[in-house]
């Protein structure tokens, strides 16, 4: 790693990543901690503990791999542990973590994933992409309505700057934004308190019904919804990483650190767009060092535990939805270009886009994998009409 691959722009990537992971989600983190029982304490080790792990393996993978691979805590995995725990105890909620945990250790060392993964169509991923992505474009102005006075200053701000200071658009807009609610005495935060995470073990305990009922959908909603995005957002990006041993050291994470409450850690997609894309670096093989900046900021939210998480509560969710959409925006263009240049995949690419982009969730999956079936199964419908003709 030299001196020179460091930037201020991949910097704020890695910054704005970490802030857009835990202020969309970390909410739903703590209703799957309360479901299983867990005290405040006990939630205070679970968020400490996944900022550990995300820490150390953004940091592990993007510095080996030279890539910016970030990983992220399941969402979907948390919200799915938020409905389904109701009843299962503590110590059983460890148990299904550990068995999911193994059931990823499992699948990245058979190497099955890797080889399933290549034989999507790069279109039909760019288009589930984009999917994902466009909520967060919509959001900007969706935000417009609740803040207009702050989210035009900060599109205004980034245009300007993509004109004349490109590299620096999205560190301006954060900057701009964080400068405005100051003033207007938005930013609250009586709620922070300095104080550092205590890790509590919680001893496993096993119980089928939960490793059936809990543990099998958590595994399954993690690679589908997590990991095959995740993989997407890297080879749309231009890193050819093996997945296999990422899944694999993700399965081991997770493993060794879920007694302490880490009931899964992923591929990150959103958060992995935000440092891969152009206003991370202009240099793509030097991206990296953003990637290795989200994992040092993760390591100091495992280290601070609930006092980042209120200081990132303190943050107006309009401005953190605006910076996000803004720090997006190239990336969603890139993929849509991607998945509709190829005339043969086009249909199949704008199917997936449209459900993914819809959000509908079938047996508790989410509308990625749908959107990732029926762009297949079209492209599959395609080619066998071709070869009959």
């Amino acid at each position: 790693m030299q001196k020179n691959d460091w930037s201020l722009s991949a910097i704020v990537a890695g910054f704005v990543a970490v802030l857009v992971g835990f202020a969309s989600s970390v909410a739903i983190v703590f209703q799957a901690a309360a479901a299983a029982g867990a005290s405040a304490e006990i939630t205070a080790s679970w968020v400490g503990v996944l900022g550990f792990a995300m820490g150390i393996s953004c940091i592990g993978f993007s510095w080996y791999y030279k890539a910016p691979i970030l990983t992220a805590w399941s969402t979907p995995g948390a919200a799915l542990l938020a409905t389904s725990l109701q009843g299962v105890s503590l110590a059983e909620a460890v148990g299904v973590f550990i068995f999911s945990a193994v059931l990823t250790t499992a699948l990245g060392l058979s190497g099955w994933f890797d080889k399933l993964t290549r034989k999507i169509p790069l279109p039909i991923a760019a288009a589930m992409l984009a999917g994902i992505m466009l909520k967060f474009g919509l959001d900007i102005f969706i935000s417009l309505q609740a803040s207009p006075m702050l989210v035009l200053l900060m599109i205004g701000v980034f245009l300007l700057a993509k004109r004349f200071w490109p590299r620096y658009a999205v560190p301006l807009v954060l900057l701009t934004g964080v400068l405005f609610c100051f003033s207007q005495q938005q930013l609250d935060f009586s709620g922070v308190e300095l104080s550092l995470v205590q890790l509590v073990w919680v001893s496993p305990a096993w119980s089928w019904s939960a490793i059936l009922g809990v543990g099998v959908p958590l595994f399954v909603v993690t690679m589908t919804s997590q990991n095959i995005p995740g993989l997407a957002v890297l080879r749309s990006s231009g890193y050819q990483t093996p997945v296999s041993p990422l899944l694999s050291w993700t399965g081991l994470i997770t493993l060794v650190s879920a007694p302490f409450g880490n009931f899964s850690i992923n591929l990150a997609a959103i958060t992995a767009a935000i440092c891969s894309g152009p206003e991370a670096h202009p240099d793509p093989d030097k991206r990296y060092t953003a990637g290795i900046a989200a994992g040092v900021f993760y390591l100091l939210t495992g280290l601070a535990g609930a006092t980042v998480v209120a200081l990132f509560a303190a943050f107006p969710k309009e401005l953190i939805a605006t910076v996000a959409g803004l720090a997006l925006l190239g990336t969603i263009a890139a993929n849509l270009a991607t998945a509709t240049v190829d005339t043969q995949h086009r249909d199949a690419a704008i199917l997936t886009l449209l459900i993914t982009a819809s959000g509908v969730s079938f047996f508790g999956i989410a509308s990625a994998f749908w959107g990732l079936v029926a762009g297949l199964v079209t492209t599959g419908w395609f080619s066998w009409r071709r070869s009959q003709a």
